[in-house]
């Protein structure tokens, strides 16, 4: 499936950034691909950019790498739990608190993006696993509407915004 055949109905309006984001991409090549862009674009930022903040209470881009990994984690969950026909509405979650309580700035890069491949090869896995029918599913997550599809078109437009902010407001 291509994201420009998804449904509007399938997400809510906050998300059609990141859907658009990842444009005209199939699903599980796009996690892939984007994966191993990322990994070589993050490899190729100079070392004394990772701790900088382009404004004060800004994330460094050791925190946004680390925000990339904790989203990704929370959406591979709900698609799983939506996939499965669990009814249960999903709550959400406040980025600035996980933010907030992390080391990533502690961390070495390669560290980072070592968990950061693994999380993706997880999702990956994960949505080679689902069927049609269950990509097609729809839950409830932070008291919206979305179907596991669109939550993995999320998960790559998600990648692809922060990486165009690393790249006007980090380099």
């Amino acid at each position: 499936m291509n994201s420009n055949q998804l449904p509007v109905n399938e997400y809510a309006g906050h998300f059609s950034t990141y859907i658009q984001a990842a444009a005209n991409v199939e699903l599980i090549e796009e996690l892939e691909i984007c994966l191993h862009d990322f990994i070589k674009f993050v490899q190729n930022i100079p070392m004394d950019k990772f701790g900088f903040r382009y404004a004060e209470g800004k994330w460094t881009i050791k925190d946004i790498i680390q925000h990339l990994i904790d989203a990704e984690r929370i959406f591979a969950y709900r698609s799983l739990r939506i996939s499965r026909n669990d009814k249960t509405p999903l709550p959400g979650f406040e980025e600035n608190d996980y933010v907030e309580n992390t080391n990533a700035n502690e961390r070495s890069i390669q560290d980072l993006l070592t968990e950061f491949s693994a999380v993706r090869q997880s999702t990956i896995l994960l949505y080679k696993s689902f069927s049609d029918e269950q990509l097609k599913r729809i839950g409830v997550a932070s008291n919206k509407e979305i179907s596991v599809r669109a939550l993995g078109f999320v998960t790559i437009g998600h990648q692809k915004h922060h990486q165009k902010v690393f790249q006007e407001r980090y380099l």
